[in-house]
């Protein structure tokens, strides 16, 4: 199963996209300067190709995204101002 969905965080927009895998979930939130993704994120590939990439843990759906807070991020994130701890709203403004 495939679900695409837009976010609205202020005048940017976000593409979100879940799709159900075999045991678990993948999801990808991709702004224009970066990405937040969910625990398929492959960190050390992520920061080797220089992405502003964050990764996120223990969510299911795009709405759980949404509220879980930034786990681990790129040197390139973290000059984007990003940080573990963060949401994942305001991460998502920074590379919006």
């Amino acid at each position: 199963m495939l679900k695409k969905k837009i976010i609205k965080i202020g005048k940017k927009k976000i593409g979100a996209v879940a799709i159900r895998l075999l045991s678990k979930t993948f999801i990808l939130l991709k702004g224009d300067r970066g990405y937040i993704m969910c625990g398929y994120l492959n960190l050390k590939a992520a920061q080797k190709f220089r992405d502003a990439a964050c990764k996120i843990v223990g969510v299911a759906t795009i709405e759980d995204a949404l509220k879980a807070k930034i786990h681990s991020c790129t040197t390139q994130a973290r000059k984007l101002g990003i940080a573990p701890g963060d949401t994942v709203r305001v991460a998502l403004k920074k590379i919006g």
